[in-house]
C-alpha cells in the first residue's frame, strides 16, 4: 500500500489541474479546522477541491505542498484504518522538509474508509496540515463531525451550478450593471433553459435524451450507495416509489401518513417509521430538501406537512410524468435553491385567513424576508391571490417589504402595509449571491 500511495502522490503532482468553471463558494480554511465539503453526488465537490488547489497555486504555494487522494479509486479497495496512517508517512517520506511548513491535504470521499474521523483528528494534532474532505452524505459527516471530530471541522455545501455559475460555464460573464434589451433577452432565454436542464455540471452541453438518462443514473447512484448499501435497506420498492413521488410532485405539501396510505392502497407493505427513515436519508444524501411551516410551536411544526424541493430542477424534468414539468413548480424549486445557497433559514408561511406564502427566510443576523413565487401575474385573479397572501403576511409579521418572483415580469407595487417588489427570476438569481 505504501508504494501505491507514493505512486498516487507522484501522479497528482505530475498532472496539471483541470481547467474548471469557477464556483462562487469558497473554503473557509480556518486554522485548526477541517474543511468538510458536502453535497449530492456529481454536484462538483471534487472540482471544488481542485479549485481550492488552484487558489493555493495562485498564492504562490508549490503543488508539492499539496496532497490529493480520491478514496473512490478502486486501487485503494479494500482499505483499512491502518492503511490511512500510511498516507501521511508516504507523503513525508517523499518530502521530509515539508514537515516544517503548512501542507494542504485533500481527501475525496474519505467516509468510504472506516475510522477516517479518528485519523483526521490525529493528523491535525500531529502535523502542520490544512485538511479538506468531501462526502456525499450530510448525516454521516455532520454526525461524525459533532462527535468524533469534537468541533474541529466546519462544513461547506456544494450544490449543482447556480444560474450565475451556469452562465459562466457557457462563457457568459454576469455583469453588475442592469442589462440592456439584447442581454436581457439572452438571460431570459438561459433562465428558461436552466429550469429544464438544471445545474449538474456534466449535463450542461449534452442532448436531452442523454441528459435525462444521466440524471436518472445519478439518482440510482444515490439510492444504491448512499441509502441501500449504507443503511442496509432490504425493501427497495417503497423507497423507489417515494423518490419518484417526491421528484414528480415538487413544491407541494408532503405527509408521511398520506403517502403511507397511498402505498397501502396499492398493496405495498412498508411501515411509517421506515418511510420516515427513507425520507431523512434522502435529505441526508442531498437529493431533496424539506421546508417546515413557520411557527414558534415545535408540535405544530412536526404535525404539519412539509413542502419538499429537489436539489436541482433538472432532476424534476428527468422524473416528470409529462414531457414538460409544471413550470410554476420548476420556478419555485429554482427560487428555493437560490435561497438555500444564501444559507438562510427557510420556512413557508400560512396566514390566519389560510393564504400561503412560499418562503419566509431568516438570515444569521436575524433579518426576515417574505418571498412569493408566481409564474405569471397576467391573470387578474392570480395577481389578486398572490398579492393578498403576501400583504396579509406582511401585516401579520410587521414586515414592510415583500417580493414576488415571476418568470419575466418586473414591477414595484405599493400596498397599505409596505412595498412589494416584483422581480423576474433571472434578476433575482443574478443578485442572490452578489
Amino acid at each position: 500500500m505504501n508504494i501505491l500511495f507514493e505512486q498516487l502522490i507522484a501522479d497528482f503532482h505530475e498532472r496539471p489541474l483541470p481547467i474548471l468553471t469557477l464556483r462562487e463558494t469558497r473554503l473557509p480554511a480556518l486554522p485548526g479546522k477541517i474543511d468538510a465539503v458536502l453535497g449530492m453526488r456529481r454536484s462538483g465537490k471534487t472540482s471544488f477541491l481542485f479549485q481550492a488547489m488552484q487558489g493555493l497555486l495562485d498564492q504562490g504555494i508549490a503543488k508539492e505542498r499539496m496532497l490529493y487522494i480520491n478514496f473512490d479509486d478502486d486501487r485503494l479497495l479494500p482499505m483499512t484504518t491502518e492503511d490511512l496512517g500510511s498516507i501521511g508517512d508516504a507523503y513525508f517520506r517523499m518530502f521530509p522538509d515539508h514537515r516544517r511548513q503548512i501542507c494542504y491535504f485533500f481527501f475525496d470521499e474519505i467516509q468510504n474508509v472506516a475510522g477516517w474521523e479518528a485519523y483526521l483528528r490525529r493528523l491535525l494534532d500531529t502535523e502542520q496540515v490544512q485538511l479538506a474532505v468531501t462526502g456525499s452524505s450530510a448525516k454521516l459527516l455532520s454526525r461524525e463531525i459533532a462527535t468524533s471530530l469534537r468541533g474541529r471541522a466546519i462544513s461547506t455545501e456544494i450544490f449543482p451550478f447556480s444560474f450565475r455559475e451556469s452562465l459562466m460555464h457557457e462563457g457568459i460573464v454576469p455583469g453588475k450593471q442592469r442589462p440592456g434589451s439584447s442581454k436581457r433577452a439572452v438571460l431570459e432565454n438561459r433562465l428558461r433553459r436552466y429550469l429544464v436542464v438544471g445545474g449538474f455540471p456534466e449535463v450542461q452541453c449534452i442532448t436531452d435524451e442523454y441528459r435525462i438518462r444521466m440524471l436518472q443514473e445519478y439518482v440510482d447512484a444515490v439510492v444504491l450507495r448512499d441509502i441501500v448499501e449504507r443503511h442496509r435497506v432490504g425493501n427497495i420498492l417503497p423507497l423507489r416509489y417515494l423518490i419518484r413521488h417526491l421528484l414528480a410532485t415538487p413544491a407541494t405539501l408532503f405527509s408521511i401518513n398520506k403517502f403511507y396510505n397511498d402505498l397501502k392502497s396499492q398493496g405495498i407493505a412498508c411501515s411509517k417509521d421506515t418511510l420516515r427513515n427513507y425520507f431523512v436519508w434522502l435529505e441526508d444524501a442531498y437529493l431533496v430538501c424539506s421546508v417546515p411551516i413557520e411557527t414558534r410551536s415545535e408540535r405544530v411544526r412536526q404535525t404539519n406537512p412539509r413542502k419538499v424541493y429537489a436539489i436541482d430542477t433538472g432532476l424534476l424534468q428527468a422524473f416528470s410524468h409529462s414531457p414538460r414539468s409544471d413550470q410554476g413548480h420548476l420556478l419555485e424549486c429554482f427560487v428555493f435553491m437560490a435561497l438555500r445557497r444564501k444559507g438562510v433559514n427557510i420556512a413557508y408561511y400560512r396566514t390566519k385567513q389560510g393564504y400561503e406564502v412560499d418562503f419566509i427566510t431568516t438570515s444569521l443576523s436575524g433579518d426576515v424576508a417574505l418571498y412569493q413565487v408566481a409564474l405569471h401575474l397576467h391573470d387578474e385573479s392570480t395577481r389578486k391571490r398572490e398579492v393578498r397572501a403576501l400583504t396579509d403576511a406582511m401585516e401579520e409579521t410587521g414586515l414592510k417589504h415583500g417580493v414576488i418572483i415571476t418568470l419575466e415580469q418586473e414591477e414595484e407595487l405599493p400596498t397599505p402595509f409596505g412595498r412589494i417588489d416584483i422581480h423576474p427570476a433571472w434578476q433575482f438569481a443574478m443578485n442572490a449571491m452578489a
